[in-house]
């Protein structure tokens, strides 16, 4: 079993970019080394006669046909926008222009 640290929860929380403190780290350390304690033991099951799936239930998805309808007119597009000129929906910036 792989031992968790206070520096693996570290570099975790960095890359998720979530400051944690010491209580949460702590937490943190016991509630993943449960879970790669958990997965160790799940590793021990013989998986040889099973066979690979998504899902346990046999789910597929069921589409529509994909039909081109009529499109909206401008102004009907426009119509509820809480600010437009017209012909364009203005927006606030949110990039600088450099």
């Amino acid at each position: 079993m792989a031992k968790i640290t206070t520096e693996d929860v570290e570099y975790v929380a960095g890359l998720a970019q979530l400051i944690l403190d010491d209580d949460a780290k702590q937490r943190l350390v016991k509630e993943m080394g449960d879970i790669l304690s958990y997965m160790d033991k799940l590793s021990e099951l013989n998986t040889d006669d099973v066979e690979p799936m998504m899902h346990v239930l046999d789910i597929t998805n069921v589409y529509r046909e994909d039909v081109v309808g009529k499109s909206l007119t401008r102004e009907q597009t426009l119509k509820n926008a809480p600010k437009h000129d017209d012909e364009f929906f203005l927006v606030p910036r949110i990039l600088d222009a450099d």
